[in-house]
């Protein structure tokens, strides 16, 4: 199964980190604790293009918001 990670870095001048938690979760990220902010666990194994598809929806989703996010997709 594949999980996709976020780490995140937010500008004092861009959303609070509250804000953006609101916007991964309705996206269907979850707060992470194991060295990443948030995860994106898929339940299946994805294609490269999914993923890419994801970060596409990410970038969107945070438009605005002066966070830059790295992601990092992983399977188990």
């Amino acid at each position: 199964m594949t999980q996709t990670f976020l780490l995140l870095q937010l500008s004092s001048e861009g959303s609070t980190f509250s804000e953006v938690a609101d916007i991964l979760e309705s996206l269907g990220f979850r707060p992470d604790t194991d060295g990443h902010d948030f995860v994106y666990d898929w339940g299946r194994t994805v294609t490269a293009r999914e993923t890419l598809e994801l970060a596409d929806r990410i970038q969107a989703a945070l438009k605005g918001s002066r966070v830059s996010f790295r992601i990092e997709s992983t399977e188990e």
